[in-house]
């Protein structure tokens, strides 16, 4: 699963009595507002020593259920690294009353968000869960906490060692990948329990033993080692008797302390260069300071803003925009329950000396530790943070949802309530406790690692010589305990859309949502990456990008201060058929915010300097891209399945020749043939009422208008046929892992209604418990994960499947894929208990797909894309029941043909070509 950090900013929860302006009196609007934020919540106590909190929202019926164990990776012993995060793994694995894969059960509940995750500190396991599913999760939930052993075999244990190193591969295998390992090393010293990493060893992975693991439970995964959190459509008195029903009968285990650790301090600088796939040298600096209970991490979060987290940092404004040694530079301060990591990078710009932008670094730092950082500075950077929290109000569960944050606190601090304390006291800083806090971490010696361009070392990995002598196994007896039904879930009810139009013709798509003080708009045009000439590709990507580089007499830095000041959001991108600006905004800042996004439509400058800049940015984006295997597979995927005058044909950044030449008048032409009012739909959800939006748009839009005759994209008429390919191999060597592409195109129309393409999919391809993943991950155990999907264009429709396996697996891997789906196609469509646990799923999980404004706008989005109803996804559910073996078979039947894939390897050439000769694949090698 997936490993994350422990500090998530926050995100607390609230609705919010006022809404105070923010671009006025900005200390006095912070202030007003985080005393507003809260979550409100209950506590109790079993008497086996599970902590419970309860917090109650009703916007939705659902509820997030978290569970967070007292251990982490720092409670490993040596010999044993890895442990928790494997142990994590297994836990996904089935328990004594839910044989198989947890994942059958989460999907049967209508269950989203799901997911576990291991770092230093703790380990923790959510899901958001439809009210009437909350007693089965319960029961799910405590069977794996008190009744897991009984389900726990050497072949389950054995299979999850080789995804966990094989995800430990995945990682490895990106440029930059290793870096980590030396950190820690380097960082902390001999026996301090930070100074291994998470995802552990390959040796001692390898090394578990049945005794070891089943003690490792015993000792760690208590009732009174965990906090439950249940935040959503339910209150105390509801919870606890369920709470009691489940987990009351689950004795007590020993009590975990986590283990202790000072704040290192190195004696001396510390320098190490490494060699690896990176296009441009990367100076990385490092140092261990106070993490969650120290009284400086308020301040080191904002001296991390201030530095090199905001757009307007002072990295950004002195090293990229201002000197231009740099191409991107940027700092992270990361606190753990016992101590925390700051770091500062900069990617050198090609040409420009290393030693000189190092220099840079310190001397930007030394002149904040000396002179600290200014009042405006503090408010634009605590703004930022808590614009961020407003933000995370809408979510109960997820990575950063509430039930998450108040768990976070009372493990580390013993204070549910830490996240308010922390809100306080960003709002408290002045710039002095700022600069003293950066006076007192960051004038020690650092860690400096250098990372250049070159040949990393070879990849080596201890043999497998297979588990180590350790503590007997023991036999367990499964305790048999009645599963409990699952309630009636609620129908989806999705807000209601009005459609309107503004004075100058631009079609808007309102709805309201309440439950948080924002406004999310999109605004979409029909342009995108398709858009390009085939001499100027790059140009849309590159002409939205320097929109937000200056406009309307603001340079880059004044724009992106305006946009903290506002606390505001403004992303403006192109995708294959579209561009889009998308804008989330303190609602009380509205105007404020359109006025800015505005200038960027209406008024670009495209200064030669500015150009200039961002066109070496993006060369060197291109030239570390082309070391990154999913890029490449990208890339190689676009190539392989378009013809080269084909619009589609393009590298997902663009061409370099093209991007060389680009001019003022390149990026113009863009803007005025696409990016105008004709060609643009504005999509809206908000808390406030529509003839508030709507006059604040007018306010911005209404005298917007184009010149000139509007874009058209221009694709070929000439049908696109499946190319008929050997094994194509794209060269990179010493890969530890090969990332397998299949593709081709399906007949289908990219308007077509494809949900029961989609349902059908997930029993072949399309999640976590379709075939082609738990074939190649839980039964083979040569993956960390396989998907296929359906890929929709405006001009096609495709099946992907993307399969990062295990070099050694290559072949293997390429044969299993095929199996499985002419197996699929050809002998066993979708079985009886797949449908149903399909069915179930996307008609328990639709209530909880729309949480979220965003969720509600990119459904609204694609409905008119697609010329859908509104109230399609209410609909969904009728759908969903009408489903059988017969038609989800035919679904996929009736378009996938087993012997039309195309398929790619990206790895090493000298590993992967024996095997498919010897496999009898015929292929052809791509260098790069």
């Amino acid at each position: 699963m997936t490993r994350l950090s422990t500090f998530t900013l926050l995100a607390a929860t609230t609705a919010l009595v006022a809404t105070p302006t923010f671009a006025q009196d900005n200390g006095s609007a912070i202030d007003s507002l985080v005393e507003q934020v809260a979550i409100p919540h209950e506590t109790f106590k079993l008497d086996n020593g599970l902590t419970v909190i309860v917090h109650e929202d009703r916007k939705a019926p659902i509820v997030a259920v978290s569970m967070w164990y007292n251990v982490g990776s720092k409670d490993e012993p040596k010999g044993k690294t890895g442990f928790a995060h494997l142990f994590e793994h297994l836990m996904f694995n089935g328990s004594e009353n839910l044989p198989g894969d947890y994942f059958e059960y989460t999907e049967q509940i209508g269950a989203t968000s799901v997911n576990g995750t291991t770092w230093f500190d703790r380990t923790n396991y959510f899901q958001n869960v439809p009210t009437g599913a909350l007693e089965r999760a319960l029961f799910m939930e405590s069977d794996r906490m008190g009744y897991l052993l009984g389900a726990v075999t050497q072949e389950k244990l054995t299979n999850q060692i080789g995804v966990v190193q094989n995800e430990k591969r995945s990682g490895d295998n990106q440029p930059g990948g290793l870096v980590s390992y030396e950190k820690l090393e380097a960082l902390f010293p001999e026996g301090h329990p930070y100074r291994h990493s998470t995802i552990g060893s390959m040796a001692d992975l390898s090394s578990a033993t049945m005794g070891d693991v089943q003690q490792w439970f015993i000792d760690k995964y208590g009732p009174n080692n965990a906090i439950l959190v249940l935040a959503g459509d339910m209150n105390a008195a509801e919870a606890r008797p369920l709470v009691e029903k489940y987990f009351g009968a689950i004795p007590a285990g020993p009590v975990n302390t986590p283990a202790a650790a000072d704040v290192p301090t190195l004696e001396e600088p510390k320098r190490i260069v490494m060699k690896d796939r990176v296009a441009t040298t990367q100076v990385r600096k490092y140092w261990a300071v106070g993490g969650l209970r120290d009284e400086d991490k308020e301040a080191l979060q904002v001296a991390s803003q201030i530095l090199g987290g905001l757009a307007s940092s002072r990295f950004d404004e002195k090293m990229v925009r201002g000197d231009e040694v740099a191409v991107r530079a940027w700092t992270s301060y990361q606190p753990f329950h016992r101590v925390g990591e700051f770091s500062m990078t900069a990617e050198v710009k090609p040409g420009e000396d290393p030693n000189k932008v190092e220099t840079m670094m310190g001397s930007i730092l030394a002149d904040f530790v000396i002179n600290g950082p200014t009042e405006d500075e503090i408010e634009r950077a605590v703004t930022s943070i808590v614009a961020g929290q407003v933000r995370g109000l809408e979510r109960v569960g997820g990575f950063s949802g509430k039930a998450n944050t108040l768990a976070e606190g009372l493990l580390y601090e013993d204070n549910s309530d830490a996240y308010a304390e922390a809100l306080a006291d960003y709002a408290a800083l002045t710039p002095e406790d700022v600069r003293a806090a950066a006076a007192k971490w960051l004038v020690r010696p650092p860690l400096t690692i250098s990372l250049v361009p070159g040949e990393r070392p070879p990849y080596v990995e201890p043999p497998a010589d297979g588990p180590a002598e350790g503590l007997a196994a023991k036999e367990y007896e499964p305790t048999p305990r009645e599963i409990p039904p699952i309630g009636e879930t609620e129908a989806l009810d999705f807000p209601d859309v009005t459609h309107t139009t503004l004075s100058n013709g631009i079609e808007l798509h309102y709805a309201q949502r309440d439950a948080v003080p924002l406004t999310v708009i999109s605004m979409q045009f029909d342009a995108g990456r398709a858009s390009d000439a085939l001499d100027k590709r790059g140009l849309a990507s590159m002409a939205t990008t320097l929109l937000s580089e200056g406009a309307g007499g603001m340079d880059a830095q004044a724009i992106a201060e305006e946009k903290e000041r506002l606390g505001a959001q403004i992303s403006i991108g192109s995708s294959l058929d579209d561009t889009s600006m998308t804008i989330n905004a303190l609602s009380a800042n509205l105007a404020g915010t359109l006025d800015l996004a505005a200038k960027f439509l209406k008024e670009p400058t495209f200064a030669e300097a500015d150009i200039n800049r961002v066109r070496a940015q993006r060369l060197a984006a291109i030239a570390q891209a082309k070391n990154n295997p999913n890029f490449l597979m990208a890339k190689t995927r676009q190539m392989v399945m378009f013809p080269a005058d084909h619009p589609y044909s393009a590298d997902p950044l663009g061409d370099e020749t093209a991007i060389s030449g680009f001019t003022r008048d390149d990026m113009m032409a863009f803007t005025n043939a696409y990016l105008r009012p004709e060609n643009a739909e504005i999509f809206v959800v908000s808390d406030l009422p529509l003839e508030e939006v709507k006059a604040a748009l007018e306010a911005e839009f209404s005298d917007w208008t184009g010149s000139g005759p509007v874009g058209t994209k221009v694709f070929p008429d000439t049908p696109l046929t499946n190319p008929q390919r050997d094994v194509i191999v794209v060269s990179r060597p010493d890969s530890p892992q090969s990332v397998i592409g299949m593709l081709q195109f399906v007949p289908v129309d990219p308007m077509d209604d494809l949900a029961v393409i989609n349902a059908a999919n997930e029993a072949l391809g399309g999640n976590f418990l379709a075939r082609l993943n738990m074939d190649l991950r839980e039964t083979k155990g040569w993956s960390y994960g396989v998907r296929g999907a359906i890929q929709r264009t405006d001009e096609t429709v495709g099946y992907i499947v993307n399969a990062p396996v295990q070099t050694d697996k290559t072949a293997e891997s390429i044969k299993a894929l095929d199996y499985q789906i002419r197996n699929f196609l050809e002998d066993e469509g979708v079985k009886p208990e797949e449908l149903s646990r399909i069915q179930a799923a996307n008609i328990s999980a639709l209530p909880g797909q729309f949480e979220t404004s965003a969720a509600v706008l990119g459904a609204m989005v694609q409905n008119d894309e697609l010329g859908r109803p509104d109230d399609y996804y209410e609909k969904l559910s009728e759908v969903y029941a009408a489903q059988t073996q017969e038609s989800l078979d035919k679904a996929l039947r009736d378009i996938l043909d087993p012997d039309a894939f195309t398929y790619i390897v990206v790895g090493d050439v000298d590993e992967v070509i024996p095997q498919l000769e010897e496999a009898g694949l015929t292929y052809e090698v791509l260098e790069q």
